[in-house]
């Protein structure tokens, strides 16, 4: 395999990881400084999010952060990445577990979900960064409300 092939999909496996990272730490900043592109192909339609559209980087860590606010913890599990690098474009498919942790919550703490991500991206001046998320619910288990 290529060199330049081997260090991109270093660097994408990286860019995914820190899709996780970041929003599980709430950094919504550094998601749109180093994660996302201005603009990208966003459908959660499968976990309720509404129909897939362009937005905003801004608007989806909007959404993230008032969505994950009243939350103790978020923790993403990802990996089983299959990477497919074409010039400057990417395909990542990998696998997730997504907890949700609220210590208040009388009905149960913890609310799960496991899916996979379809995600796209694009090498610019600023290296790659995710022009397309797509997530793809497997299923959710636990206090899915979590009141």
């Amino acid at each position: 395999m290529d060199q330049d092939i081997i260090a991109d999909k270093i660097n994408l496996t990286e860019l995914a990881n820190k899709l996780f990272m970041y929003t599980d730490s709430k950094e919504w900043d550094k998601l749109m400084d180093e994660v996302f592109k201005e603009t990208i192909w966003f459908d959660a339609s499968s976990n309720g999010g509404g129909p897939a559209c362009q937005m905003k980087a801004q608007e989806i860590c909007d959404m993230w952060k008032q969505g994950l606010s009243d939350l103790d913890a978020v923790h993403h599990q990802a990996g089983h990445y299959i990477i497919t690098v074409k010039n400057a474009a990417a395909d990542i498919y990998g696998y997730a577990v997504a907890t949700h942790y609220k210590k208040a919550a009388i009905k149960g703490a913890v609310r799960t979900f496991v899916g996979s991500y379809d995600l796209k991206a694009e090498r610019g001046k600023d290296g790659w960064r995710l022009s397309q998320f797509k997530y793809n619910l497997k299923y959710a288990d636990g206090n899915l409300t979590l009141e």
